[in-house]
């Protein structure tokens, strides 16, 4: 049985917030294993901290950057509260400074037991909720279900699964960021907690210049 899913994460406009506070939304280079499990959470009808919780803890990422994107910033108006000195929340107009990626793509690599991956392909294939790219507003261009196998490693599964593109000569290396164990690489804070109340764990990844196998070679 596969220990590995693949999802295709591609779109106009994408948004993995990693720091993102109030009033400043921001966008990580890539997916966050944060953004991509609620995203699974979607898929399966689970939205209880304690489960999706579990579901990240169950699961290793790794990322393939096939196409980086651009960033694009706009500005929302919205409506907030602000507390007085009186202790009487007044509402407030304020502007909201929103970062995306534009046209990126990527390529994710999922790795756990064997039924969670059997289960979470069955569910992106068929999704109770609506899924979406780190925020409601943006929208997959197609299909999350790429495929499944069994791999060594995540930078073995990233480097063995067909790349439908064209690598150019001096560009044909990817990059890609494949979660490590705690303290050998870069820590960041995607690892949920508490999705209701923010709270995210630190989780260590390391990044990699690599030269997917095509098509062709697979063939």
């Amino acid at each position: 049985m596969a220990n590995t899913l693949f999802l295709r994460l591609e779109g106009p406009l994408q948004a993995w917030g990693e720091r993102a506070r109030w009033s400043v939304r921001d966008t990580s280079t890539e997916p966050t294993k944060s953004g991509v499990v609620g995203m699974l959470g979607c898929a399966l009808g689970i939205s209880a901290d304690q489960d999706l919780a579990d579901l990240s803890r169950g699961l290793r990422m790794g990322v393939r950057c096939e196409r980086e994107g651009d960033f694009l910033t706009d500005f929302h108006t919205v409506i907030g509260g602000v507390i007085s000195a009186e202790g009487k929340v007044k509402k407030d107009t304020v502007l909201s400074r929103r970062t995306y990626l534009c046209d990126a793509s990527y390529l994710i690599a999922l790795q756990g037991e064997t039924g969670l991956i059997a289960r979470l392909s069955k569910a992106v294939q068929k999704p109770v909720w609506p899924v979406y790219l780190g925020r409601r507003s943006c929208v997959p261009a197609k299909n999350l279900y790429e495929g499944e196998g069994d791999f060594d490693d995540l930078l073995d599964a990233l480097q063995r699964w067909p790349y439908q593109g064209k690598l150019d000569g001096e560009n044909d290396r990817l990059r890609v960021v494949v979660e490590v164990d705690a303290g050998q690489g870069t820590q960041r804070r995607d690892e949920i907690l508490s999705n209701s109340h923010r709270i995210f764990l630190p989780r260590y990844t390391r990044e990699h210049r690599i030269r997917p196998a095509t098509l062709q070679e697979v063939d």
